[in-house]
């Protein structure tokens, strides 16, 4: 009799144990395209432990530096104030690179993806396994998400990205494969990227398109998908489903200044001359001419800074939805 209380008691405190928050033993490996290829996250609570306690779920993409760990810090400081780290699982996946001028550390089997911005950032190809593409992660984390026997009561998981984390959740959002397929709502945080995917060839900075010939070529524009993820997907297809999917463009009221790798191209310029300008022209387009009914939201005294962001009252109830 004694053996049988004591594991059920063991297994009780191991299922409501409480939010793992140290960036150093806090990391699991998830296995992409079937092993041996992997890649590592942050996460508050085991993706593999059965968690009754969890009803949400956040997804933090990091930015062009590629720190997941100090994202991982900033969505727990997020949770925190929100007082939802006890029933949210938060994550944050590590895009690392060894390619180019990337010098990452890489462990055994670890994925490494693109160096180059606008490839990992748009769905492109790892450069060690060109089976898999850095949307293939999180696909496969949402696929995790919605397993009934590992998180029975989760209702809802945000995606939701900064900076060129940002970049990659506007492009994520119009075209993941697993949105409809989950049987839970997933909604998308896109705050402060320096481009979005443009839907046709308008532009709010016209009188620029003239002198640039790939303004409107992806990750800008929907010409062009030649590669990695969108490549099978019709730009019908895209528009539909970027309009049908839940949206808020996190904005920062003073992310007006050419800072942060801030992308000075031409096509990135017709898109506007400042960040906060290009989020706000994207959101107008979208709502008035695609029957989106995406949400804009400007976070007061906020430039370009992740922590500033997401931790500020606006944002709180985007990134941990009320059940």
């Amino acid at each position: 009799m004694r053996f049988p209380v004591l594991l059920l008691l063991s297994t009780s405190a191991a299922a409501w144990a409480g939010p793992c928050t140290s960036v150093a033993g806090c990391t699991e490996w998830v296995t992409l395209g079937g092993g041996p290829a992997r890649s590592l996250i942050y996460r508050t609570y085991s993706l593999e432990s059965p968690n009754p306690q969890i009803t949400r779920a956040l997804i933090m993409i990091h930015g062009a530096g590629r720190d997941a760990d100090n994202y991982f810090r900033t969505a727990i400081a997020s949770a925190f104030l929100a007082d939802a780290l006890g029933d949210t699982i938060v994550i944050a996946p590590r895009l690392a690179s060894n390619s180019g001028a990337c010098r990452d550390l890489l462990a055994p089997n670890e994925v490494s993806w693109s160096c180059n911005g606008d490839s990992w950032r748009s769905g492109g190809t790892s450069t060690s396994n060109d089976k898999l593409t850095s949307y293939d992660f999180t696909d496969e984390l949402l696929r995790k998400l919605a397993r009934k026997e590992v998180f029975p009561n989760l209702k809802a998981i945000v995606v939701a990205g900064h900076s060129a984390g940002g970049q990659y959740v506007n492009r994520y959002e119009m075209s993941n494969r697993v949105h409809d397929s989950l049987g839970i709502p997933i909604s998308y945080v896109v705050s402060n990227p320096s481009s979005y995917a443009y839907l046709d060839a308008s532009r709010p900075a016209a009188e620029g398109i003239a002198s640039c010939k790939a303004y409107d070529r992806w990750p800008y524009g929907l010409e062009a998908r030649t590669g990695g993820y969108t490549a099978k997907e019709s730009a019908d297809q895209l528009k539909k489903q970027l309009a049908a999917r839940p949206v808020t463009y996190l904005l920062g009221e003073i992310d007006i200044l050419p800072l942060g790798g801030f992308d000075s191209s031409c096509s990135a310029m017709t898109q506007g001359p400042t960040r906060l300008a290009r989020g706000q022209a994207f959101g107008k387009l979208v709502n008035e001419k695609y029957g989106a009914k995406h949400a804009t939201t400007i976070v007061p005294l906020c430039g370009h800074n992740a922590r500033c962001m997401f931790t500020a009252e606006p944002a709180l109830p985007i990134l941990f939805p009320k059940q």
